[in-house]
């Protein structure tokens, strides 16, 4: 069987990771002057770019603004069209084109000059009208695509993103932006849940906690944790402080011991003391490292006096996606 689809894959990344690696020596001044033009901004970034390029920089501006550098796209036709509106004086254009000499991003370029809007460029032309006209360039030359053809953007439009991305993590860096601020613009994903959920979010409160004093009979703490349905319950004093839990696990335990009555055996009597707690306020993912390495269920959550505020499990937290 001819191996004909794989050599090609592997002809390609090969050719579009030379092409990348290629511009590791190529970083010096320019990038540095472009970030700093970026950063110093007090406006956003605006990314531009026609066609394949432009797909770039809308993925470019997609990064920018996840990662601390407020970004959007603008299509360079619709900006001839009363979208350089969008555009202010405070902002930067950063313009993507491989040729350098894009006809719909070339239009805009008296607009920002005249309106003393910064620009900075990446193209595979340093020569080319948009290089010249940029206040910064930054060169990203291919020596080939990984078209056979050497036709379809494919190694160019892989070294301008990977550029793009560069600038964007320089930003990061610099912005000292960290990954609880990654996760307010991420709410919605794995890593916001992890870095913004708290267990106050997530646990049992109020009615839905299960909860018993010390005096309680073992037959009444089992049916509060049936009823409340998280395998346990937090026991108070006679001061409301915590002083116990009692879990399924516990039970087994306790069944496994020659004991005369159950129903007049006291809660206090088969409680596990001092329990292990995670206080109000903490992450979801504490509790989830907590329980990981005690190698526990639930977690009763107390306040700053170790009063018992709210129970959950594990149940809850892959419900939550932080599992």
């Amino acid at each position: 069987m001819s191996n004909r689809f794989q050599d090609t894959a592997r002809r390609v990344l090969r050719v579009e990771a030379d092409a990348v690696a290629a511009l590791i020596p190529t970083v010096g001044a320019a990038f540095d002057a472009a970030c700093q033009r970026l950063l110093d901004s007090p406006g956003r970034v605006i990314v531009t770019g026609m066609g394949k390029s432009g797909h770039i920089g809308s993925k470019v501006a997609a990064t920018l603004a996840s990662t601390g550098t407020p970004a959007f796209f603008v299509h360079p036709a619709e900006a001839s069209h009363g979208d350089l509106g969008m555009i202010t004086s405070g902002d930067v254009v950063l313009a993507f084109s491989n040729s350098g000499e894009t006809a719909e991003v070339l239009a805009i370029l008296p607009v920002l000059k005249r309106r003393g809007i910064a620009l900075v460029s990446i193209t595979g032309k340093p020569q080319s009208t948009l290089a010249v006209q940029a206040d910064v360039h930054l060169e990203v030359a291919v020596e080939e695509e990984a078209c056979p053809h050497n036709l379809a953007p494919t190694s160019s439009t892989t070294a301008a993103l990977a550029m793009g991305d560069a600038l964007a993590i320089a930003l990061l860096e610099a912005r000292r932006f960290s990954p609880e601020d990654f996760a307010l613009s991420h709410p919605g994903g794995s890593l916001g849940r992890r870095l913004l959920l708290t267990v106050d979010d997530l646990m049992h409160s109020g009615d839905d906690m299960p909860l018993v004093t010390e005096d309680t009979v073992l037959t009444d703490a089992l049916m509060e944790i049936s009823r409340k349905g998280l395998g346990m319950t937090a026991v108070v004093d006679a001061d409301g402080l915590l002083s116990g839990i009692f879990t399924d696990g516990d039970l087994r335990r306790v069944l496994d011991q020659p004991l005369s009555d159950l129903r007049q055996l006291r809660i206090d009597a088969v409680m596990v003391r001092n329990p292990v707690v995670i206080h109000s306020g903490r992450l979801a993912a504490e509790a989830l490292k907590v329980m990981d390495e005690r190698k526990i269920n639930g977690l009763i959550v107390v306040d700053a006096e170790r009063r018992p505020i709210g129970a959950l499990n594990m149940h809850n937290l892959f419900k939550a996606g932080v599992a």
